[in-house]
């Protein structure tokens, strides 16, 4: 693995806002009601920066993705298009197909007609991105999202997207089965429960388009002049 502090500009912890669960739920109110910047929009400009830290930091031949049928899943499947784009070797995972979102499930239907194959176990790979369960963790992990926690888990080098699965974005709790990763990709800003937490590896920040004035109302703006990636 690379040293993410090489491909990104390091920045000041102190420089930027961290916020809860509660502070990420109205800021995406926000975007989508207030400034009409749409779910399709972020989660592109998510995935986009999630596939662009795996090839720079781990340079893979294959990856395998773990999505959920949230907005958390609809991000890893829009990195699969762009792995998959970049000549990379891609499978992916979706804990229910059947009860994709709209947005995910538009993502899923693209990847299905560029012949991504979608499979029913966690294949290995050389890096496995997990996009199982994002900031809205409701008690333990159940079901298929804790199995794929599970084989996530004993996959090789892991990047999350926005938080670990299973770990809580506001407290750090950790009330079941967890991802335990070594890069994490958090949107926007920070969450309070992701600082120095064990499970997150090396922390990264990514650009999804929210505006300053929005973050910087937060608690500190991030300045994303240099890279839409930073490393906290």
């Amino acid at each position: 693995m690379t040293d993410p502090a090489r491909p990104y500009p390091r920045i000041d912890r102190a420089s930027v806002g961290w916020i809860s669960e509660e502070q990420m739920i109205e800021v995406d109110r926000v975007m989508i009601e207030d400034l009409d910047i749409t779910l399709f929009q972020m989660m592109e400009n998510a995935g986009r920066n999630l596939a662009r830290v795996v090839i720079d930091v781990f340079a893979p031949t294959t990856v395998a993705v773990a999505a959920g049928t949230g907005g958390n899943g609809g991000g890893g499947l829009v990195a699969a298009r762009h792995l998959a784009n970049a000549g990379i070797d891609v499978s992916v995972v979706v804990t229910s197909p059947q009860r994709l979102t709209p947005v995910p499930r538009h993502q899923f239907d693209v990847l299905t007609r560029m012949g991504v194959e979608a499979r029913p176990e966690l294949p290995a790979a050389d890096v496995t991105i997990d996009a199982i369960i994002g900031y809205s963790l409701r008690g333990a992990p159940r079901g298929r999202s804790a199995e794929l926690i599970e084989a996530v888990a004993a996959n090789g080098p892991v990047v999350s997207l926005d938080n670990p699965s299973g770990v809580n974005v506001t407290t750090g709790e950790v009330p079941g089965v967890a991802v335990q990763a070594d890069v994490t990709m958090t949107l926007c800003l920070p969450k309070t429960g992701l600082r120095d937490h064990p499970a997150v590896g090396e922390l990264l920040l990514a650009d999804i388009s929210v505006p300053r004035s929005v973050t910087a109302a937060l608690g500190g703006a991030p300045n994303f002049r240099a890279s839409p990636i930073l490393h906290l």
